[in-house]
């Protein structure tokens, strides 16, 4: 990723990025419902390969240390927010199936 981060700006900038994709996801102009998980799932793509390019990059010597460590918790929070995101959809199904008509 071009962006360099350090200290509280890396967290900042990673608490951003997860907010704009439940933006990108909540805002009613931005399609269906599925294209709008389907961008969510693709932004967690996105920074999993930016994690491994970076860890690469570390490895080769190209890169530093600590924008390995950056990316790998930005993917890492990206993970979690959409596996939290997707637990709350199925509770909710759920309960929506177990209604009495």
């Amino acid at each position: 990723m071009a962006m360099e981060l350090t200290g509280t700006a890396a967290a900042s900038g990673t608490i951003g990025s997860l907010a704009r994709a439940a933006r990108t996801a909540a805002a009613p102009e931005a399609g269906s419902f599925a294209e709008s998980l389907g961008k969510l799932v693709d932004n967690v793509e996105e920074t999993q390969a930016d994690a491994n390019g970076a860890v690469v990059n570390m490895l080769d010597g190209t890169g530093e240390v600590h924008e390995a460590m950056i990316a790998l918790q930005r993917a890492e929070l990206t993970l979690q927010f959409t596996l939290t995101l997707r637990n709350k959809l199925v509770q909710a199904y759920n309960d929506i199936m177990r209604m009495p008509i």
